[in-house]
């Protein structure tokens, strides 16, 4: 609906650097409070510089952010979510009035808060600390190795614009916000109008903060307007709603012809289904039950990953019909969000509330039976409020076209029988046309797995509920930011989340070519054949050289190495170690046996005992600024060595990570074997923490 009214009534956006309102805007939106239909705000983006916000990301955004490393912006994540949640009280009296209630604040606010943590800890523990990431291995593309390839990773240039639905102010903006800020693209958040007001009051907190690097976060509340034209290749939108607005932002200019990368998670009729072992009375039966009872109740079955379709077999139907209803009845009060002894509150508006009713009839008028709950209820709630009853529909024909192409945005299911074979279940899961994710409840395990990998081309996630998961499980509808979220067809054909996964969509990957120093120089890391400042053992003894050991990472650089000599492997050596270990592995032991096997020409080394040998050939061993060796990492085994052959080792400092919060970093170092005649025995990455400054701080 659409009004005139004053100013100062009209929620703020945030852009260029400053908090903005309409002067005058002709086009302004009410909101109104989901439990009681008052006025809360309105909404408007009339006069709002949409090209100078653009701008304005593309320019001071990018470059703020670029000022940063990865693990500094992760941190800055860390930072956010702890002063976040001390204000999350906050938060919750302002959702409150979207109707949700405090169970539903928790899979909001607090999930959105814990997205910022689970990626701030991903960010810091599972990337570089650089703004180039390699990706994969170096590919050799001459014969002598002076021309290598590789790929990279660096941010996209532009902006990352946010589309957000209605039903998860917080959580759905934080989820996209977390790593685009890792990437070190600036964002610019477009809200649902409906509930823009609370997302506008965690941005208006990050910005207190005072944590942001500027120009990262901007907000336009309201109308999108032409946002989209001024966006070309450089640029992101992830959007979430229904699949038509995603049809149609898709087919606009900018992303069509301008290159825009576009991603969208949309409308999901998202299934469960119950294994034909899952009778009545088992565990498994049970958990699927109050799993279902849960998305349908859960922001009032306002969630993209709600479960729809209900799909059991027909001899179990009436029992689990039965049973979902009387866990409805008996645990289900509807009324004021945050009323005492309410446990599920309004749809978010009023015309969320009367889409439901639409969408619902429509699936009686396609032979839908009220079992429980529906559209005629509503008059038995407060008329002001946007309620609506847990609504059970069952189907006797599951070949019903609307109970796999109408979704009923609320707390409705459908109910439809099946044989139980997993051939049957995994036909009418597919008749959703693409979801988001379903679950599949059963401890059959060859059930389990012919249906799951039946239906996994069809969902973005699979959730399989067993006795051993029930009371662990984190739930079937509840997108978790360490797995991917999204899902084809009819759920948009986007993904977001899944950890490292969804930084890397703001990032466009390169392939790059030329010389290892020139790989080297342009990564910041070390790569085969690139120049080296060699030291040896005879060198540091006489006081030549300094081992890259003794440097710490105030000293130490890409491409110190240590050579050392060789050391010859005897025939007692390799019968020892298989004594002393227990590993008398033939090869090892039995030299008719080990010239029998084609890749050993006779008794060979332990691997283990040769890698073993190479740490006592690089090791300095005095206390010094390599605090600990913590793995090994890519290690291969290429050239046997038998007794009498003889082994050294090159290691190289490959790749060099300070930590953002500690004293230390990680080094990588390059280790090569190579045997007397230089071919290579092994080759493999050390970890290693090394202090940032030596002797200083361990002086006293």
């Amino acid at each position: 609906m659409t009004i005139n009214a004053p100013a100062q009534t009209v929620l703020s956006s945030y852009a260029q650097g400053k908090w903005q309102a309409p002067d005058a805007p002709e086009n302004i939106a009410q909101v109104l409070d989901a439990n009681t239909g008052e006025l809360i705000t309105q909404v408007s983006s009339d006069g709002i510089d949409t090209a100078g916000m653009v701008d304005y990301a593309r320019t001071v955004g990018q470059r703020s952010l670029g000022e940063l490393t990865t693990h500094e912006r992760a941190l800055k994540l860390k930072e956010l979510a702890q002063y976040l949640n001390g204000r999350k009280e906050e938060l919750y009296k302002v959702s409150f009035r979207t109707g949700a209630t405090q169970r539903d604040h928790y899979i909001d606010t607090d999930g959105g808060i814990s997205t910022l943590f689970v990626f701030s800890s991903k960010g810091r523990r599972e990337m570089p600390n650089s703004n180039v990431i390699i990706d994969g291995k170096t590919e050799v593309l001459s014969r002598d190795g002076s021309f290598l390839g590789t790929h990279i990773y660096q941010r996209i240039p532009g902006v990352a614009v946010q589309i957000n639905a209605f039903n998860f102010p917080v959580w759905g903006f934080l989820e996209k916000f977390s790593p685009s800020f890792i990437a070190g693209v600036p964002t610019i958040v477009k809200p649902a109008t409906s509930t823009g007001y609370v997302t506008e009051a965690v941005v208006r907190m990050m910005l207190e903060s005072g944590i942001l690097p500027e120009g990262s976060l901007q907000l336009l509340s309201g109308s999108a307007r032409d946002l989209l034209d001024h966006l070309d290749y450089r640029d992101h939108v992830a959007f979430t709603g229904s699949l038509s607005t995603a049809n149609t932002l898709r087919s606009h200019d900018s992303v069509l012809n301008g290159g825009v990368r576009f991603t969208a998670e949309a409308d999901s009729l998202n299934a469960a289904i119950l294994g034909p072992d899952a009778t009545e009375g088992t565990e498994e039966f049970d958990a699927f039950v109050k799993a279902v009872f849960v998305e349908m109740t859960t922001k009032t079955g306002q969630k993209c990953t709600a479960i729809r379709r209900v799909i059991v077999p027909e001899s179990i139907k009436e029992p689990f019909i039965t049973a979902l209803s009387t866990r409805l009845t008996d645990k289900v009060s509807v009324g004021a969000s945050d009323a005492e002894g309410s446990t599920m509150g309004p749809l978010a508006s009023k015309e969320q509330q009367q889409d439901v009713a639409k969408a619902t009839r429509q699936l009686i008028d396609a032979g839908g039976k009220l079992r429980l709950g529906g559209p005629d209820q509503i008059d038995q709630y407060d008329a002001s409020g946007a309620f609506f009853p847990a609504t059970i529909l069952e189907f006797d024909d599951a070949d019903t076209h609307a109970v796999h192409n109408v979704e009923a945005f609320g707390p409705v299911t459908s109910v439809i029988g099946y044989d139980g074979t997993p051939a049957e279940a995994v036909r009418l899961a597919a008749l959703g046309g693409g979801s988001l994710v379903a679950t599949v409840a059963s401890d059959d395990e060859a059930y389990v797995a012919e249906t799951t990998l039946g239906i996994s081309a069809h969902h973005g996630r699979l959730h399989v509920l067993n006795r051993d998961t029930a009371k662990t499980s984190t739930g079937h509808g509840s997108p978790m930011p360490h797995l991917v979220h999204g899902g084809p067809g009819r759920a948009g054909g986007g993904e977001e989340l899944g950890g490292v996964r969804a930084v890397k969509h703001y990032m466009q990957r390169s392939s790059l070519q030329g010389s290892p120093d020139m790989l080297t120089a342009i990564t910041g890391v070390w790569h085969q054949g690139a120049k080296a400042n060699t030291v040896t053992r005879q060198m540091v003894d006489d006081g030549a050289g300094e081992h890259p050991f003794r440097k710490s990472l105030e000293t130490l650089r890409i491409g110190d190495q240590f050579a050392s000599e060789l050391r010859t492997v005897t025939l007692d050596d390799i019968l020892d170690f298989a004594e002393e270990t227990g590993d008398k592995f033939y090869a090892h032991t039995d030299e008719e046996a080990a010239m029998a096997n084609p890749f050993f020409p006779r008794r060979v080394a332990h691997g283990y005992l040769l890698v073993s040998w190479a740490a006592g050939l690089f090791v300095d061993a005095a206390p010094g600024p390599v605090l600990a060796n913590y793995g090994l990492e890519n290690l291969s085994f290429i050239t046997p060595v038998t007794y009498d052959d003889a082994i050294r080792v090159t290691l190289t400092a490959k790749q060099i990570t300070p930590r953002v919060t500690d004293e230390y970093g990680e080094v990588r170092w390059d280790a090569v074997l190579h045997n007397q005649n230089d071919e290579i025995v092994a080759t493999y990455d050390v970890l290693t923490l090394v202090t940032k400054t030596w002797p200083e701080q361990y002086a006293k």
